[in-house]
């Protein structure tokens, strides 16, 4: 009998060796190679064997684009681009114990309302999915639920011509195809099921959810060709001991991406919220040195936040940099333009940077915000409350435009804001009107007179 093969696959990048490492050379990561059975080898070359021929259409077609499949819940369709596109995958991503399962379950619940929703849970039983959905209040929807984790029983349930229109796989990583020896969870296991599934849902039109753990670091556990897979793919970002949490669409084929869906979380689940911004200033604290107000872009959605920095003298001989919410490179960079550029001794004091509310910060134009409170901590003077900030800090101290200014200003306005401190020569300012008045800056020493007045 012949030996059967093996083969030595990192569970994080799915690159294949012939040996067992502790490390990875492709990706660099510890302890995750792991060994798996090799599947058999394909013969070379295409043979005499003749393909079906492909045929062409153009892009103009005859018939309507479907409807999409509304969750009814307001900020999950946001998130998704308006919806659930029929065929599509979608990809739910996020920390364990974040809410995803609880969200799903809601929409699910919702949605059976108006058509057939089947949610197949791998990892809890029928009982504990009922129990949970007592304590939000759903057990009066119409969900028709499965625990099962065989991939071949699951394709010949749903392989029907009048099937659900909604199938959610809790999770992927819990799937298994019987005809591979590796584990659940493997890469080669959460590929093959994947294209499975969303093979079946592109044939039957059925619109699929799958659950994705991830790792330690923050990207999603299993082969990175899953992304490439699906259609669309939503992270839930957020402690698990805050009570909001962000639902941000990294990839959306149907949809703008970083759109984001804005919830949070009480004893009946996660409950959406419509203004954003009012709720993350709620709490602000007037006349305190070292809070700046940003208003900021996510996706389509215009968000002011509030940004505190604390800059406080040290006698350690290494300064302590501190950041939640923001990048530590940018706020790095955005200190050294303000020592060299305009004179302020930062750099020698503990610097402590956070996004009040739990949100991630990624777009440049919150450089302005950024040092606005760091200037208004260092000279112990308050920003004005009425004042918004926001733009892009160049090498040479200038203040880059950014885009959006109507958006950005229209919506500090509607929350009460007097004054807004814009990049100079921005596209559009011009043309604002209201109540509240624009100020711009040219360069970062125009702010530093802002708090030395």
């Amino acid at each position: 009998m012949a030996k059967a093969k093996t083969r030595y696959v990192c569970q994080d990048c799915g690159a294949e060796t012939t040996k067992w490492s502790g490390r990875c050379d492709a990706c660099g990561a510890w302890n995750t190679i792991s060994e798996e059975a090799a599947p058999e080898s394909a013969p070379k070359g295409l043979g005499g064997a003749k393909g079906r021929k492909v045929e062409f259409v153009g892009l103009e077609g005859g018939g309507k684009t479907p409807p999409r499949t509304k969750t009814r819940i307001a900020e999950l369709d946001r998130a998704l681009g308006g919806g659930l596109v029929d065929g599509s995958a979608v990809l739910v991503a996020g920390d364990p114990g974040i809410g995803k399962s609880t969200i799903l379950l809601q929409a699910a619940a919702k949605m059976s309302a108006t058509v057939e929703v089947a949610y197949i849970s791998g990892e809890e039983a029928i009982g504990q999915i009922r129990l949970r959905a007592e304590r939000l209040s759903l057990s009066d929807g119409k969900v028709k639920l499965a625990a099962a984790t065989n991939v071949r029983d699951i394709v010949t349930t749903l392989d029907a011509p009048k099937g659900p229109k909604v199938v959610i796989i809790d999770s992927i990583q819990t799937m298994y195809i019987d005809q591979l020896e590796s584990a659940p969870g493997t890469v080669s296991q959460v590929r093959t099921s994947a294209h499975e599934l969303i093979r079946l849902a592109k044939r039957r039109g059925f619109a699929l959810i799958l659950v994705g753990h991830v790792t330690k670091e923050g990207q999603i556990a299993g082969p990175r060709v899953l992304e490439h897979m699906v259609d669309t793919v939503l992270y839930f970002e957020g402690e698990k001991t805050h009570q909001f949490r962000i639902l941000r669409a990294v990839k959306n084929r149907f949809g703008a991406t970083d759109e984001i869906g804005v919830f949070e979380m009480s004893d009946e689940g996660l409950i959406e919220v419509a203004n954003p911004s009012a709720l993350f200033l709620s709490e602000r604290d007037e006349g305190v040195s070292g809070s700046a107000i940003f208003a900021g872009m996510e996706g389509t959605r215009p968000m002011l936040l509030e940004i505190q920095a604390l800059v406080s003298p040290t006698q350690l001989s290494q300064p302590r940099r501190a950041v939640v919410g923001w990048d530590s490179g940018r706020l790095a960079q955005v200190m050294a333009v303000t020592e060299t550029r305009c004179g302020l001794a930062i750099g020698a004091n503990d610097v402590y940077l956070n996004v009040a509310g739990g949100l991630k910060v990624v777009e440049p134009a919150a450089d302005m915000a950024v040092a606005a409170a760091l200037m208004s901590s260092l000279s112990g003077k308050p920003a004005p409350l009425d004042a918004v900030f926001f733009g892009e800090i160049g090498l040479s101290g200038e203040i880059r435009s950014v885009s959006h200014i109507e958006a950005r200003i229209k919506e500090a306005a509607k929350l009460g804001f007097k004054k807004a401190f814009v990049p100079s020569g921005s596209k559009g300012v011009k043309k604002i009107t209201g109540d509240i008045k624009v100020k711009e800056v040219k360069h970062l020493s125009d702010l530093v007179q802002l708090f030395d007045e």
